[in-house]
Protein backbone atom coordinates (compact mmCIF):
# COMPACT_ATOMS: atom_id res chain seq x y z
CA UNK A 1 0.00 0.00 0.00
CA UNK A 2 0.78 3.57 -0.52
CA UNK A 3 1.33 5.02 3.51
CA UNK A 4 2.04 8.43 2.21
CA UNK A 5 -1.58 8.46 0.76
CA UNK A 6 -2.83 6.91 3.65
CA UNK A 7 -2.05 9.65 6.02
CA UNK A 8 -2.90 12.25 3.39
CA UNK A 9 -6.83 10.38 3.71
CA UNK A 10 -6.52 10.69 7.71
CA UNK A 11 -5.49 13.79 8.23
CA UNK A 12 -8.30 15.05 5.44
CA UNK A 13 -10.95 13.37 6.92
CA UNK A 14 -10.17 14.12 11.00
CA UNK A 15 -8.93 17.76 10.32
CA UNK A 16 -11.80 18.50 7.32
CA UNK A 17 -9.33 19.82 4.61
CA UNK A 18 -9.29 18.88 1.19
CA UNK A 19 -6.65 16.74 0.00
CA UNK A 20 -4.68 19.27 -2.11
CA UNK A 21 -4.16 21.08 0.92
CA UNK A 22 -2.82 18.34 2.58
CA UNK A 23 -0.99 16.81 -0.12
CA UNK A 24 1.10 20.04 -0.76
CA UNK A 25 1.94 20.33 2.96
CA UNK A 26 2.95 17.16 4.14
CA UNK A 27 6.70 16.78 4.44
CA UNK A 28 9.41 14.50 5.67
CA UNK A 29 10.89 14.88 8.91
CA UNK A 30 14.80 16.46 8.66
CA UNK A 31 15.25 13.77 11.76
CA UNK A 32 14.16 9.97 11.79
CA UNK A 33 13.61 10.37 15.33
CA UNK A 34 11.09 12.96 14.39
CA UNK A 35 8.48 10.45 12.55
CA UNK A 36 8.20 9.57 8.79
CA UNK A 37 6.26 12.42 7.79
CA UNK A 38 4.56 15.39 9.71
CA UNK A 39 1.93 18.14 8.77
CA UNK A 40 2.65 21.56 9.67
CA UNK A 41 -0.75 22.94 11.10
CA UNK A 42 -0.10 27.11 10.95
CA UNK A 43 -1.82 27.36 8.13
CA UNK A 44 -4.66 26.28 10.10
CA UNK A 45 -4.24 29.11 12.71
CA UNK A 46 -6.24 31.82 10.91
CA UNK A 47 -9.43 29.78 10.13
CA UNK A 48 -8.95 27.50 13.78
CA UNK A 49 -8.34 30.95 15.65
CA UNK A 50 -6.05 28.81 17.49
CA UNK A 51 -2.50 28.29 18.29
CA UNK A 52 -0.76 25.64 15.78
CA UNK A 53 0.92 23.80 18.87
CA UNK A 54 -2.78 23.47 20.56
CA UNK A 55 -4.42 22.32 16.70
CA UNK A 56 -1.43 19.99 16.74
CA UNK A 57 -2.65 18.79 20.03
CA UNK A 58 -5.97 18.32 19.16
CA UNK A 59 -5.69 16.58 16.01
CA UNK A 60 -3.09 14.10 17.71
CA UNK A 61 -6.19 13.40 20.01
CA UNK A 62 -8.28 12.08 17.46
CA UNK A 63 -6.05 10.15 15.34
CA UNK A 64 -5.79 7.12 17.16
CA UNK A 65 -2.92 4.34 15.40
CA UNK A 66 -4.16 2.14 13.08
CA UNK A 67 -2.36 -1.07 11.49
CA UNK A 68 -0.20 1.09 9.39
CA UNK A 69 0.53 4.49 12.06
CA UNK A 70 2.04 2.89 14.85
CA UNK A 71 1.51 7.02 16.72
CA UNK A 72 0.51 10.07 16.21
CA UNK A 73 2.05 13.13 18.04
CA UNK A 74 1.89 16.52 18.38
CA UNK A 75 5.40 18.47 18.76
CA UNK A 76 5.04 22.57 18.49
CA UNK A 77 2.78 23.23 15.36
CA UNK A 78 3.11 19.83 13.69
CA UNK A 79 1.47 16.60 13.94
CA UNK A 80 4.04 13.78 13.63
CA UNK A 81 3.52 10.47 11.60
CA UNK A 82 5.30 7.15 13.02
CA UNK A 83 4.93 4.15 11.26
CA UNK A 84 4.01 0.48 11.84
CA UNK A 85 8.05 -0.45 11.11
CA UNK A 86 7.04 -4.13 10.82
CA UNK A 87 4.15 -3.51 7.98
CA UNK A 88 5.96 -1.07 6.42
CA UNK A 89 9.19 -3.54 5.74
CA UNK A 90 7.02 -6.23 5.08
CA UNK A 91 4.81 -4.32 2.38
CA UNK A 92 7.88 -2.71 0.57
CA UNK A 93 10.16 -5.27 0.60
CA UNK A 94 7.91 -7.95 -0.54
CA UNK A 95 6.77 -5.40 -3.24
CA UNK A 96 10.67 -4.77 -4.23
CA UNK A 97 10.68 -8.62 -4.64
CA UNK A 98 7.98 -9.49 -6.80
CA UNK A 99 8.78 -6.12 -8.94
CA UNK A 100 12.51 -6.82 -9.38
CA UNK A 101 13.78 -4.95 -12.38
CA UNK A 102 10.38 -2.96 -12.29
CA UNK A 103 10.70 -1.51 -8.86
CA UNK A 104 11.08 2.20 -9.01
CA UNK A 105 9.12 2.01 -12.28
CA UNK A 106 5.82 3.90 -13.59
CA UNK A 107 3.61 3.66 -16.46
CA UNK A 108 3.08 7.57 -16.43
CA UNK A 109 4.83 7.26 -20.03
CA UNK A 110 2.60 5.53 -21.46
CA UNK A 111 1.81 6.02 -24.82
CA UNK A 112 4.00 9.27 -25.39
CA UNK A 113 7.53 9.26 -27.39
CA UNK A 114 10.48 11.05 -26.06
CA UNK A 115 13.33 11.87 -28.13
CA UNK A 116 16.78 11.95 -26.71
CA UNK A 117 19.18 13.32 -29.01
CA UNK A 118 22.90 13.26 -26.87
CA UNK A 119 26.66 12.37 -28.00
CA UNK A 120 26.74 13.70 -31.03
CA UNK A 121 30.63 13.62 -32.04
CA UNK A 122 31.66 15.29 -35.20
CA UNK A 123 33.03 12.56 -37.67
CA UNK A 124 36.75 12.08 -38.54
CA UNK A 125 37.49 14.04 -34.98
CA UNK A 126 38.69 12.22 -32.08
CA UNK A 127 35.65 10.65 -29.58
CA UNK A 128 37.28 12.85 -27.00
CA UNK A 129 36.46 12.67 -22.93
CA UNK A 130 34.50 16.06 -23.34
CA UNK A 131 31.73 14.07 -25.60
CA UNK A 132 30.96 11.59 -22.53
CA UNK A 133 29.07 14.55 -20.64
CA UNK A 134 26.07 14.48 -23.01
CA UNK A 135 26.76 10.49 -23.93
CA UNK A 136 26.56 9.58 -20.07
CA UNK A 137 23.54 12.15 -19.30
CA UNK A 138 21.71 11.23 -22.71
CA UNK A 139 22.00 7.53 -22.23
CA UNK A 140 20.99 7.72 -18.28
CA UNK A 141 18.06 10.00 -19.15
CA UNK A 142 16.73 7.86 -21.95
CA UNK A 143 17.01 5.02 -19.53
CA UNK A 144 15.10 7.06 -16.33
CA UNK A 145 12.77 8.01 -19.45
CA UNK A 146 11.98 4.29 -20.08
CA UNK A 147 11.43 3.45 -16.77
CA UNK A 148 8.78 5.79 -15.78
CA UNK A 149 7.38 3.74 -18.96
CA UNK A 150 7.58 6.73 -22.25
CA UNK A 151 8.78 5.15 -25.79
CA UNK A 152 12.39 6.53 -25.57
CA UNK A 153 14.10 7.03 -28.74
CA UNK A 154 17.90 7.28 -28.87
CA UNK A 155 18.96 10.05 -31.27
CA UNK A 156 23.11 10.72 -32.33
CA UNK A 157 22.71 13.76 -34.40
CA UNK A 158 26.16 13.02 -35.92
CA UNK A 159 28.47 16.16 -36.73
CA UNK A 160 28.77 15.79 -40.37
CA UNK A 161 27.80 18.89 -42.25
CA UNK A 162 29.47 22.63 -42.35
CA UNK A 163 32.59 24.10 -43.17
CA UNK A 164 34.93 22.26 -41.30
CA UNK A 165 34.27 19.51 -43.95
CA UNK A 166 35.84 22.20 -46.35
CA UNK A 167 38.79 22.53 -44.49
CA UNK A 168 39.23 18.71 -44.09
CA UNK A 169 38.75 17.95 -47.29
CA UNK A 170 41.21 20.81 -48.61
CA UNK A 171 43.24 19.61 -46.00
CA UNK A 172 43.10 15.63 -47.01
CA UNK A 173 43.93 16.88 -50.95
CA UNK A 174 47.18 18.43 -50.06
CA UNK A 175 48.58 16.38 -47.35
CA UNK A 176 46.44 12.96 -47.11
CA UNK A 177 47.58 9.28 -47.58
CA UNK A 178 44.49 7.14 -47.83
CA UNK A 179 46.63 3.77 -46.87
CA UNK A 180 48.19 5.81 -43.99
CA UNK A 181 44.77 7.10 -43.07
CA UNK A 182 43.10 3.02 -43.36
CA UNK A 183 45.26 2.14 -40.23
CA UNK A 184 44.44 4.53 -37.82
CA UNK A 185 41.81 6.27 -39.04
CA UNK A 186 40.88 8.99 -36.97
CA UNK A 187 44.42 10.06 -35.32
CA UNK A 188 45.31 10.15 -39.00
CA UNK A 189 42.51 12.73 -39.98
CA UNK A 190 43.38 14.69 -36.86
CA UNK A 191 46.84 14.89 -37.71
CA UNK A 192 45.80 16.77 -41.24
CA UNK A 193 43.35 18.58 -40.00
CA UNK A 194 45.90 20.21 -37.58
CA UNK A 195 47.88 21.11 -39.95
CA UNK A 196 45.41 22.74 -41.91
CA UNK A 197 44.94 25.30 -39.28
CA UNK A 198 48.74 25.58 -38.63
CA UNK A 199 49.27 26.37 -42.54
CA UNK A 200 46.30 28.63 -42.82
CA UNK A 201 47.71 30.86 -39.88
CA UNK A 202 50.98 31.75 -42.48
CA UNK A 203 48.65 31.34 -45.42
CA UNK A 204 44.90 32.58 -44.90
CA UNK A 205 44.06 31.74 -48.86
CA UNK A 206 43.35 28.55 -47.53
CA UNK A 207 40.50 29.12 -45.60
CA UNK A 208 39.23 30.57 -49.00
CA UNK A 209 39.41 27.10 -50.81
CA UNK A 210 37.98 25.44 -47.74
CA UNK A 211 35.11 27.37 -48.02
CA UNK A 212 34.70 26.64 -51.72
CA UNK A 213 35.03 22.56 -51.13
CA UNK A 214 32.04 23.28 -48.75
CA UNK A 215 30.13 24.77 -51.62
CA UNK A 216 31.30 22.21 -53.99
CA UNK A 217 29.53 19.59 -51.01
CA UNK A 218 26.41 21.62 -50.75
CA UNK A 219 26.05 21.14 -54.89
CA UNK A 220 26.26 18.19 -54.45
CA UNK A 221 29.76 17.51 -56.49
CA UNK A 222 30.35 13.93 -57.28
CA UNK A 223 33.82 13.50 -56.14
CA UNK A 224 33.68 15.97 -53.08
CA UNK A 225 30.86 14.27 -51.78
CA UNK A 226 32.26 10.50 -52.28
CA UNK A 227 35.16 12.32 -50.09
CA UNK A 228 32.88 13.31 -47.49
CA UNK A 229 31.31 9.74 -47.30
CA UNK A 230 34.18 8.16 -47.07
CA UNK A 231 35.09 10.54 -44.08
CA UNK A 232 31.76 9.34 -42.67
CA UNK A 233 32.09 5.44 -43.25
CA UNK A 234 35.36 5.20 -41.57
CA UNK A 235 34.45 7.35 -38.44
CA UNK A 236 31.32 5.33 -37.52
CA UNK A 237 32.90 2.01 -36.71
CA UNK A 238 35.56 4.19 -34.25
CA UNK A 239 32.52 5.70 -32.62
CA UNK A 240 30.87 2.43 -32.04
CA UNK A 241 33.89 0.68 -30.30
CA UNK A 242 33.27 3.01 -27.81
CA UNK A 243 29.49 3.01 -27.54
CA UNK A 244 29.97 -0.95 -27.60
CA UNK A 245 32.34 -0.32 -24.21
CA UNK A 246 29.73 2.02 -23.19
CA UNK A 247 26.94 -0.65 -23.51
CA UNK A 248 25.40 1.95 -25.57
CA UNK A 249 22.77 1.93 -28.96
CA UNK A 250 21.26 4.33 -31.05
CA UNK A 251 18.01 4.53 -32.47
CA UNK A 252 19.14 7.05 -35.18
CA UNK A 253 22.88 8.44 -36.66
CA UNK A 254 20.46 10.84 -38.67
CA UNK A 255 23.55 13.34 -38.28
CA UNK A 256 23.21 17.32 -39.66
CA UNK A 257 24.29 16.15 -43.29
CA UNK A 258 20.75 14.27 -43.25
CA UNK A 259 18.58 17.54 -43.15
CA UNK A 260 20.40 19.19 -45.44
CA UNK A 261 17.51 18.81 -48.16
CA UNK A 262 15.02 19.99 -45.62
CA UNK A 263 16.12 23.27 -44.72
CA UNK A 264 14.37 25.37 -48.16
CA UNK A 265 11.15 23.81 -46.92
CA UNK A 266 11.70 25.98 -43.37
CA UNK A 267 12.99 28.86 -44.66
CA UNK A 268 9.83 29.21 -46.86
CA UNK A 269 7.63 28.20 -44.02
CA UNK A 270 9.49 30.90 -41.98
CA UNK A 271 8.75 32.96 -44.91
CA UNK A 272 5.28 32.98 -45.29
CA UNK A 273 4.70 33.13 -41.73
CA UNK A 274 6.59 36.89 -42.00
CA UNK A 275 9.36 36.16 -39.46
CA UNK A 276 12.39 36.86 -41.42
CA UNK A 277 13.54 40.29 -41.67
CA UNK A 278 16.99 41.25 -43.89
CA UNK A 279 20.12 42.00 -41.22
CA UNK A 280 23.54 43.12 -43.69
CA UNK A 281 22.30 40.58 -46.36
CA UNK A 282 21.00 38.16 -43.93
CA UNK A 283 17.77 36.48 -43.66
CA UNK A 284 17.09 36.36 -39.54
CA UNK A 285 14.54 36.17 -37.37
CA UNK A 286 14.44 39.48 -34.82
CA UNK A 287 14.34 38.40 -31.45
CA UNK A 288 15.66 42.09 -29.89
CA UNK A 289 12.12 41.92 -27.56
CA UNK A 290 13.35 39.20 -25.69
CA UNK A 291 16.67 40.79 -25.32
CA UNK A 292 18.45 38.31 -27.07
CA UNK A 293 20.46 38.35 -30.45
CA UNK A 294 18.62 37.40 -33.80
CA UNK A 295 18.45 33.60 -35.04
CA UNK A 296 20.08 33.93 -38.50
CA UNK A 297 18.36 31.25 -41.14
CA UNK A 298 20.34 32.41 -43.99
CA UNK A 299 23.90 34.08 -44.43
CA UNK A 300 24.21 36.77 -46.75
CA UNK A 301 25.95 34.63 -48.80
CA UNK A 302 22.27 32.15 -48.85
CA UNK A 303 24.32 29.65 -47.36
CA UNK A 304 22.22 28.09 -44.03
CA UNK A 305 23.98 27.66 -40.60
CA UNK A 306 23.12 25.26 -37.36
CA UNK A 307 19.54 27.13 -36.54
CA UNK A 308 17.99 25.90 -39.81
CA UNK A 309 19.07 22.71 -39.70
CA UNK A 310 18.09 21.84 -36.03
CA UNK A 311 14.61 24.14 -36.91
CA UNK A 312 14.34 21.45 -40.01
CA UNK A 313 15.42 18.55 -37.46
CA UNK A 314 12.80 19.27 -35.07
CA UNK A 315 9.93 19.22 -37.86
CA UNK A 316 10.86 16.27 -39.31
CA UNK A 317 10.81 14.77 -35.67
CA UNK A 318 7.63 15.79 -34.98
CA UNK A 319 6.36 14.67 -38.24
CA UNK A 320 8.09 10.95 -37.98
CA UNK A 321 7.40 10.72 -33.92
CA UNK A 322 5.00 12.84 -32.78
CA UNK A 323 6.77 13.53 -29.97
CA UNK A 324 6.13 14.55 -26.45
CA UNK A 325 9.63 15.83 -25.10
CA UNK A 326 12.51 16.28 -27.59
CA UNK A 327 15.59 16.32 -25.42
CA UNK A 328 18.98 17.84 -26.51
CA UNK A 329 21.68 17.11 -24.00
CA UNK A 330 24.23 19.88 -25.43
CA UNK A 331 26.74 22.01 -24.00
CA UNK A 332 25.98 24.95 -21.81
CA UNK A 333 27.68 27.29 -24.26
CA UNK A 334 24.77 26.67 -26.81
CA UNK A 335 22.03 27.71 -24.07
CA UNK A 336 21.21 31.05 -26.23
CA UNK A 337 21.61 29.02 -29.56
CA UNK A 338 18.60 26.77 -28.20
CA UNK A 339 16.53 29.34 -26.44
CA UNK A 340 16.78 31.40 -30.38
CA UNK A 341 15.14 28.39 -32.32
CA UNK A 342 12.87 27.49 -29.64
CA UNK A 343 11.59 30.89 -29.75
CA UNK A 344 11.60 30.75 -33.50
CA UNK A 345 9.85 27.58 -33.86
CA UNK A 346 7.01 28.67 -31.22
CA UNK A 347 6.99 32.23 -33.07
CA UNK A 348 6.16 29.60 -36.03
CA UNK A 349 2.66 28.85 -34.38
CA UNK A 350 4.20 25.25 -33.98
CA UNK A 351 2.74 24.37 -30.67
CA UNK A 352 4.30 20.98 -30.65
CA UNK A 353 8.06 23.19 -30.48
CA UNK A 354 6.84 23.48 -26.27
CA UNK A 355 7.72 19.81 -26.44
CA UNK A 356 11.72 20.59 -27.09
CA UNK A 357 13.86 20.96 -23.89
CA UNK A 358 17.41 22.01 -23.95
CA UNK A 359 19.62 19.84 -21.38
CA UNK A 360 22.88 21.71 -20.46
CA UNK A 361 26.16 20.05 -19.20
CA UNK A 362 29.54 21.66 -17.90
CA UNK A 363 33.14 20.96 -18.77
CA UNK A 364 35.60 18.57 -18.03
CA UNK A 365 38.63 19.68 -16.94
CA UNK A 366 42.22 18.21 -16.30
CA UNK A 367 44.28 20.43 -14.31
CA UNK A 368 46.68 21.82 -15.83
CA UNK A 369 45.99 20.60 -19.40
CA UNK A 370 43.43 22.80 -22.25
CA UNK A 371 41.90 20.67 -25.03
CA UNK A 372 41.32 21.81 -28.45
CA UNK A 373 40.84 19.63 -31.51
CA UNK A 374 42.20 21.91 -33.61
CA UNK A 375 45.42 21.95 -32.33
CA UNK A 376 45.61 18.09 -31.40
CA UNK A 377 45.50 18.44 -27.73
CA UNK A 378 42.79 16.46 -26.91
CA UNK A 379 42.18 12.82 -24.43
CA UNK A 380 40.81 10.28 -26.42
CA UNK A 381 37.93 8.68 -24.61
CA UNK A 382 38.89 5.14 -25.72
CA UNK A 383 41.88 5.68 -24.06
CA UNK A 384 40.23 6.95 -21.02
CA UNK A 385 38.19 4.24 -20.67
CA UNK A 386 40.95 1.49 -21.16
CA UNK A 387 43.19 3.02 -18.52
CA UNK A 388 40.55 2.99 -15.95
CA UNK A 389 39.83 -0.85 -16.66
CA UNK A 390 44.10 -1.38 -16.51
CA UNK A 391 43.68 0.75 -13.40
CA UNK A 392 40.29 -1.59 -11.94
CA UNK A 393 42.58 -4.99 -13.10
CA UNK A 394 45.35 -3.43 -10.90
CA UNK A 395 43.53 -2.94 -7.95
CA UNK A 396 41.81 -5.81 -8.04
CA UNK A 397 45.04 -7.97 -8.20
CA UNK A 398 46.45 -5.85 -5.01
CA UNK A 399 43.22 -6.43 -3.16
CA UNK A 400 43.67 -9.99 -3.36
CA UNK A 401 39.98 -10.43 -3.99
CA UNK A 402 38.48 -13.80 -5.09
CA UNK A 403 36.89 -12.58 -8.59
CA UNK A 404 35.48 -15.56 -11.37
CA UNK A 405 36.63 -13.18 -14.69
CA UNK A 406 38.74 -10.25 -13.53
CA UNK A 407 38.74 -9.08 -17.03
CA UNK A 408 35.05 -8.71 -17.04
CA UNK A 409 35.03 -7.17 -13.56
CA UNK A 410 37.77 -4.91 -14.04
CA UNK A 411 35.28 -3.51 -17.88
CA UNK A 412 32.40 -3.16 -15.55
CA UNK A 413 33.58 -1.53 -12.25
CA UNK A 414 36.59 0.76 -14.52
CA UNK A 415 33.63 2.15 -16.97
CA UNK A 416 30.87 2.33 -14.51
CA UNK A 417 33.65 4.38 -12.14
CA UNK A 418 33.82 6.80 -14.89
CA UNK A 419 30.23 6.79 -16.16
CA UNK A 420 29.39 7.28 -11.84
CA UNK A 421 31.78 10.26 -11.71
CA UNK A 422 30.14 12.21 -14.43
CA UNK A 423 26.74 11.84 -13.24
CA UNK A 424 27.52 12.73 -9.70
CA UNK A 425 26.38 16.03 -9.21
CA UNK A 426 24.13 18.12 -11.21
CA UNK A 427 25.16 18.52 -15.05
CA UNK A 428 25.25 21.77 -14.89
CA UNK A 429 28.65 21.31 -12.46
CA UNK A 430 32.35 21.05 -14.42
CA UNK A 431 34.17 17.86 -14.12
CA UNK A 432 38.07 17.93 -12.35
CA UNK A 433 39.01 14.32 -13.85
CA UNK A 434 40.55 12.63 -11.03
CA UNK A 435 41.35 8.88 -10.78
CA UNK A 436 41.66 8.66 -7.28
CA UNK A 437 38.38 9.78 -6.18
CA UNK A 438 36.79 7.95 -9.25
CA UNK A 439 38.51 3.69 -8.43
CA UNK A 440 38.10 4.93 -4.95
CA UNK A 441 35.96 1.71 -3.00
CA UNK A 442 35.77 3.46 0.21
CA UNK A 443 34.13 7.12 -0.71
CA UNK A 444 31.15 7.96 -2.82
CA UNK A 445 31.90 5.93 -6.41
CA UNK A 446 30.72 3.78 -8.78
CA UNK A 447 32.75 0.72 -6.95
CA UNK A 448 31.76 1.43 -3.60
CA UNK A 449 27.78 0.61 -4.95
CA UNK A 450 29.28 -2.02 -6.45
CA UNK A 451 30.98 -4.04 -4.04
CA UNK A 452 27.85 -3.03 -1.58
CA UNK A 453 26.44 -5.09 -4.50
CA UNK A 454 28.79 -8.08 -4.73
CA UNK A 455 28.84 -8.04 -0.84
CA UNK A 456 25.03 -8.52 -0.88
CA UNK A 457 24.69 -11.43 -3.50
CA UNK A 458 27.78 -12.89 -1.53
CA UNK A 459 25.77 -13.45 1.35
CA UNK A 460 22.33 -14.98 -0.63
CA UNK A 461 24.86 -17.30 -1.97
CA UNK A 462 26.12 -18.45 1.51
CA UNK A 463 22.45 -18.97 2.15
CA UNK A 464 21.45 -21.28 -0.71
CA UNK A 465 19.08 -23.87 0.44
CA UNK A 466 17.40 -21.54 3.18
CA UNK A 467 14.06 -20.64 1.91
CA UNK A 468 13.38 -16.82 2.67
CA UNK A 469 10.53 -16.73 0.18
CA UNK A 470 7.53 -16.31 3.12
CA UNK A 471 9.95 -14.29 6.10
CA UNK A 472 8.41 -13.25 8.96
CA UNK A 473 9.19 -9.35 8.90
CA UNK A 474 8.37 -8.60 12.98
CA UNK A 475 11.74 -10.36 13.46
CA UNK A 476 13.40 -7.85 11.66
CA UNK A 477 12.28 -4.82 12.71
CA UNK A 478 15.65 -2.51 13.86
CA UNK A 479 16.86 0.88 13.34
CA UNK A 480 18.62 0.30 10.57
CA UNK A 481 16.37 -2.26 8.36
CA UNK A 482 14.01 0.95 8.68
CA UNK A 483 16.40 3.51 7.75
CA UNK A 484 17.35 1.10 5.49
CA UNK A 485 13.98 -0.29 3.52
CA UNK A 486 12.30 3.44 3.93
CA UNK A 487 15.32 4.39 1.41
CA UNK A 488 14.67 1.02 -0.62
CA UNK A 489 10.94 2.77 -1.14
CA UNK A 490 12.04 6.08 -2.12
CA UNK A 491 13.21 4.71 -5.73
CA UNK A 492 9.95 5.96 -7.41
CA UNK A 493 10.92 9.41 -6.13
CA UNK A 494 14.02 9.28 -7.21
CA UNK A 495 13.20 8.40 -10.71
CA UNK A 496 10.78 10.89 -11.09
CA UNK A 497 12.45 13.61 -9.50
CA UNK A 498 15.41 12.47 -11.81
CA UNK A 499 12.85 12.86 -15.13
CA UNK A 500 11.25 15.76 -14.26
CA UNK A 501 14.41 17.83 -13.96
CA UNK A 502 16.36 15.77 -16.75
CA UNK A 503 18.47 14.86 -13.83
CA UNK A 504 20.49 11.47 -13.81
CA UNK A 505 22.01 12.61 -9.89
CA UNK A 506 19.03 12.02 -8.51
CA UNK A 507 19.15 8.37 -8.92
CA UNK A 508 23.44 8.79 -8.22
CA UNK A 509 22.10 10.16 -4.74
CA UNK A 510 19.87 7.45 -4.39
CA UNK A 511 21.79 4.49 -4.74
CA UNK A 512 24.95 5.67 -3.13
CA UNK A 513 22.39 6.71 0.11
CA UNK A 514 21.09 3.08 -0.24
CA UNK A 515 24.67 1.16 -0.39
CA UNK A 516 25.62 2.88 2.79
CA UNK A 517 22.19 1.88 4.62
CA UNK A 518 22.91 -1.23 3.79
CA UNK A 519 26.71 -1.88 4.78
CA UNK A 520 25.33 -0.34 8.12
CA UNK A 521 22.03 -2.78 8.24
CA UNK A 522 24.55 -5.52 7.39
CA UNK A 523 27.48 -4.49 9.70
CA UNK A 524 25.04 -4.49 12.86
CA UNK A 525 22.39 -6.67 11.87
CA UNK A 526 24.25 -10.67 12.04
CA UNK A 527 23.05 -12.51 9.13
CA UNK A 528 24.96 -15.83 8.43
CA UNK A 529 26.73 -15.77 11.86
CA UNK A 530 26.63 -19.24 14.07
CA UNK A 531 23.36 -19.23 16.65
CA UNK A 532 21.33 -16.59 14.53
CA UNK A 533 17.93 -17.08 14.97
CA UNK A 534 16.47 -18.54 11.69
CA UNK A 535 13.44 -17.00 11.41
CA UNK A 536 15.34 -13.22 11.26
CA UNK A 537 17.84 -14.42 9.21
CA UNK A 538 15.16 -15.28 6.76
CA UNK A 539 14.09 -11.70 6.83
CA UNK A 540 17.40 -10.05 6.99
CA UNK A 541 17.86 -12.49 3.77
CA UNK A 542 14.77 -11.30 2.25
CA UNK A 543 15.70 -7.51 3.16
CA UNK A 544 19.05 -8.13 1.16
CA UNK A 545 17.49 -10.00 -1.49
CA UNK A 546 15.88 -6.83 -2.22
CA UNK A 547 17.92 -4.10 -1.57
CA UNK A 548 20.82 -5.87 -3.65
CA UNK A 549 18.09 -6.11 -6.52
CA UNK A 550 17.53 -2.12 -6.29
CA UNK A 551 20.95 -1.60 -6.10
CA UNK A 552 21.37 -3.05 -9.86
CA UNK A 553 18.16 -1.45 -11.54
CA UNK A 554 19.69 1.88 -9.95
CA UNK A 555 23.50 1.64 -11.16
CA UNK A 556 21.29 0.37 -14.63
CA UNK A 557 19.60 3.56 -14.84
CA UNK A 558 22.87 5.16 -14.95
CA UNK A 559 24.29 2.60 -17.25
CA UNK A 560 26.74 1.15 -14.81
CA UNK A 561 26.78 -2.86 -14.53
CA UNK A 562 27.13 -4.87 -11.76
CA UNK A 563 29.61 -7.90 -10.67
CA UNK A 564 28.56 -10.94 -8.51
CA UNK A 565 31.91 -10.82 -6.94
CA UNK A 566 34.94 -8.05 -6.18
Amino acid sequence: MDFKEHIIDKITQVAELDRETVEKSIEVPPEESMGDFAFPCFPLAKVMRKAPPLIAKELAEKMSGDDVIDRVEAAGGYLNFFLNRGRFIAETVTAAREQGERWGSSDMGGGKTVLVEYSSPNIAKPFHIGHLFSTAVGNSLARIYKHLGYNVLSLNHLGDWGTQFGKLICAYYKWGDREVIEKDPINEILKVYVRFHEEAEKDPSLEDEARDYFKRLEEGDEEVTALWQYFRDISLPEFKRVYDMLGITFDSYNGEAFYSDKMDEVVELLREKGLLTESDGAQVVDLSDLNIPPCIILKSDGATIYATRDIAAALYRHRTYDFYKNIYVVGTPQALHFKQIFEVMKRAGWEWSEGCEFVGFGLVKFPGRAMSTRHGDVVFLEDVLRESVEKTRDIIKSNGNAVDDIDDAAKKIGIGAILYTFLKNSREKDIIFSWDSMLDFEGESAPYCQYGYARGRSILRRADGIDYSSPDFSKAVSDEAYSLVKQLASFSDAVKDAADKNEPFYINRYVTNLTKAFNKFYNTNPIMKEGADEETRKARLAIVDAVTRAIRTALGLLGIETVESM
